[in-house]
């Protein structure tokens, strides 16, 4: 059984990584509560690839 809540599960990307055409992508998993959250998330996430702290914003 599905559990019922307001809890969704969101996808977050780097914008720069997805930006500077290198390859690869750097993803992260997390929950926002959809009735206090509407608009997308946008979370400074560490990105292993390019080494550094950056803005992922969420997909889908």
């Amino acid at each position: 059984m599905a559990k019922k809540g307001n809890r969704v599960q969101v996808i977050l990307e780097c914008t720069e990584h997805k930006n500077s055409g290198m390859p690869g992508t750097s993803r992260y998993i997390t929950t926002k509560n959809r009735k206090n959250t509407t608009e997308r998330l946008e979370l400074k996430k560490y990105n292993p690839i390019l080494k550094k702290y950056t803005i992922h914003k969420e997909i889908k």
